[in-house]
């Protein structure tokens, strides 16, 4: 299976090899033994699988009867495949060209939001090699011409840069997207001067910055207009048929979500670590296998009630069309699940 190649965490394996926890008053039935439903949740290996990691740690999937594994993916593209053959039961990840042909054929629906673009926080960054630092590519509008390492052709990373490109008055009929497949590739191309630029993730970003291999440019949420970056989803037939599991996922990932948005956003929805702060980070750090300090360098947004926002989708979907990357349009309204998902007031 899909699943049998990609890379567990330790304490993934731990939850695979422990008894059943018995939880029948989670699920409402008093004096009865109810086995814990083992549920895959499968994530990109960065920030965006961080509210599971938190909701796994703090027991809040335990809470509601759900024995949870998590499996990490080097890039977003095969999260959707591994959730409509089953191998995920849901998914958290950037949504791809390939995430909504899949959505327009009926097998996928969103049922939440992962990380967002917020001013401020770091989700999504631009880096440079230092080969062409030295050679003057130190910002923004020195982007046109040069080579710009990704993980998959059709993804929010391709997005967010030309519209950033935009932004700086960049052509892209210059630029020219390596698609690398995992992270750990476009990290190895930028130390090595293979690719002048990478759009990556805020995990893998302080990690190559950390290391010396590449210098950080910028975040596209400090340069482009607030939106929901990332989604939660599932295949269509589990949300027909198993509305308990899903439920029951969404109660555990938004106690998640919340935990996490509380521990990093002030009053004034700007960046402040509060109390729980150092539980977020160690959490991460353990699950990423990356130094606290490292995972301080980049903290994303996460919104405490998973809502998410069909016209930040539909804008998405707009781009993907006008590339010729979906084989049919599709709209947010019949990609998210509202038996589920709560939408973002406009």
């Amino acid at each position: 299976s899909m699943l049998s190649r990609q890379g567990h965490t330790p304490r993934a394996l731990a939850n695979r090899a422990r008894p059943p926890v018995l939880v029948a008053a989670a699920l409402g039935l008093p004096g009865a033994e109810q086995a814990a439903e083992h549920v895959k949740l499968c994530a990109v290996r960065s920030f965006g699988g961080g509210p599971t990691m938190v909701a796994i740690e703090k027991g809040f999937f335990a809470k509601e009867g759900l024995d949870a594994e998590m499996v990490m993916f080097d890039s977003a593209q095969p999260i959707a495949v591994a959730v409509v053959s089953g191998d995920c039961d849901f998914g958290a990840g950037g949504m791809t060209a390939a995430f909504f042909n899949f959505a327009a054929q009926g097998t996928l629906k969103i049922i939440g939001a992962g990380t967002w673009e917020h001013p401020g926080f770091q989700s999504i960054g631009i880096l440079v090699s230092n080969q062409a630092y030295a050679a003057g590519l130190k910002s923004f509008a020195d982007m046109g011409g040069h080579s710009v390492g990704v993980t998959q052709l059709g993804t929010p990373l391709q997005y967010y840069f030309l519209q950033l490109a935009a932004k700086y008055h960049v052509p892209d009929s210059g630029l020219r997207f390596l698609p690398l497949q995992a992270n750990g590739t476009v990290a190895s191309a930028l130390a090595g001067g293979q690719t002048d630029l990478a759009v990556q993730t805020a995990a893998p970003i302080s990690a190559i910055v950390s290391k010396g291999d590449g210098k950080l440019l910028g975040w596209t949420a400090d340069e482009l207009p607030p939106r929901q970056g990332e989604a939660v989803f599932t295949a269509t037939k589990t949300a027909n048929d198993r509305p308990t599991i899903v439920k029951a996922y969404l109660a555990g990932l938004r106690a998640g979500e919340a935990y996490f948005h509380d521990a990093l956003v002030g009053p004034d929805d700007t960046l402040r670590e509060g109390p729980n702060a150092p539980a977020i980070i160690a959490i991460t750090a353990k699950y990423l296998q990356q130094p606290e300090a490292v995972i301080r360098r980049g903290l994303p947004y996460f919104d405490p009630q998973s809502r998410v926002a069909p016209d930040d989708i539909d804008a998405l979907v707009d781009w993907y069309v006008a590339q010729h990357m979906l084989k049919a349009p599709v709209k947010a309204r019949d990609v998210i699940d509202m038996r589920y998902a709560i939408a973002m007031p406009k």
